[in-house]
């Protein structure tokens, strides 16, 4: 069967980052996502820029008011929109969300920038890095003498961003399906990152967590929960939290010293960890994994991004496919009835120019 969002119909305005993150996801499950580049980049593009999957391309002059004229006819036929330009950006185009829902009132509306569309900060530039400072997250990073890393832009612009305008938008339009009607969905970095640090503001609030980095439990101080160098200078991450996954990883590393037992004793865990460090370093990260896998510890080999796709776990479950001969992630999450997948690869900007206006009956001298 199609995807779970099949009958669904958005238009994405091109941008960067979380925007096209969000599409993807969105037409991965099944929506039909049009794209709509500029004009400037009509036939450029190429079938390995993954966040454009399965989505169609129309190229438009954003400035050219006929052709945005033609975009709100479009717009009355679809159930969305993504958009991630500065906040102002899309009114000063003609294409606000008092604009659109005026064409559409069931249209759900869906904005990505890292500030949000208020506040003090919301007309300045930023990136990833910058939106993650002010959340708490990215000070809480990191090992105590050394800058916080910047950790990929996971946690902004994917995690923090994508992610949850993905959510909003399809919790917007199972609003409408509830007799709801159209809104704005504002997703901000800023929000969204400082959600994904929930848990630490609550150990925080608790007591439980020390501001200080690489002092606590998921943080790299303990001497269970890090990565360790390996003989060939690969790595292995160790997660053994509860007592009995840790009971096997003493089992495994064949430790017996006593001081092991006292396991959350924070002023052991600097020497345990120099032990344990140098246990490790016996044996290259291969032989670590055969040692544990299958097994309860906890311990996983750190994988790059060419060997990710190749460990065994990953092929069962098919985690990587092949499209095109590139081998990419596949569709996430999975569902039991209806198949989520990538119907093609990405396309060229304005490749699907005639198909795309005869379809909505659109001018298409407008479009080029």
């Amino acid at each position: 069967m199609a995807g779970p969002l099949n009958g669904i119909t958005l238009v994405e305005f091109a941008g960067i980052g979380p925007g096209p993150f969000c599409g993807m996801i969105l037409a991965d499950l099944g929506a039909e996502v049009i794209r709509i580049d500029r004009s400037s980049q009509h036939g450029h593009g190429n079938t390995i820029d993954f966040q454009h999957r399965s989505k169609s391309s129309l190229t438009a002059d954003l400035k050219n008011p006929k052709t945005v004229k033609e975009i709100k006819k479009l717009l009355k036929n679809v159930d969305g929109l993504i958009e991630g330009f500065r906040p102002g950006v899309m009114e000063r185009l003609g294409l606000g969300p008092d604009e659109c829902f005026n064409e559409n009132p069931n249209l759900v509306y869906g904005r990505m920038t890292g500030w949000g569309q208020v506040g003090p900060l919301a007309k300045t530039a930023g990136h990833d890095i910058n939106y993650i400072a002010l959340t708490g997250a990215l000070e809480s990073m990191g090992r105590k003498d050394q800058t916080p890393p910047p950790p990929l832009n996971l946690v902004g612009d994917f995690g923090g961003g994508g992610m949850f305008l993905a959510l909003g938008i399809v919790a917007a339009l199972l609003n409408i399906k509830q007799g709801g009607k159209g809104q704005v969905v504002d997703a901000a970095m800023v929000d969204g990152a400082s959600v994904l640090m929930s848990m630490f503001y609550a150990f925080k609030a608790s007591g439980f967590w020390s501001e200080e980095r690489e002092s606590n439990l998921l943080d790299g101080a303990a001497h269970f929960y890090d990565t360790y160098e390996c003989a060939d200078k690969k790595f292995l991450a160790v997660g053994s939290i509860e007592p009995q996954f840790y009971s096997v990883l003493l089992e495994k590393l064949e430790i017996i010293d006593p001081k092991f037992q006292d396991q959350h004793n924070k002023e052991l865990w600097p020497e345990l960890k120099v032990i344990i460090a140098e246990k490790i370093k016996k044996k290259s990260r291969d032989e670590w994994a055969n040692i544990f896998d299958g097994s309860d510890a906890c311990v996983a080999p750190v994988l790059s991004l060419s060997e990710a796709p190749k460990h065994h776990h990953m092929k069962a479950r098919n985690s990587f496919i092949d499209v095109d001969g590139v081998i990419q992630p596949a569709p996430a999450p999975r569902f039991s009835d209806t198949t989520a997948q990538i119907r093609h690869s990405s396309v060229k900007a304005g490749e699907n120019n005639e198909e795309i206006c005869s379809k909505y009956d659109l001018d298409r001298s407008c479009f080029s």
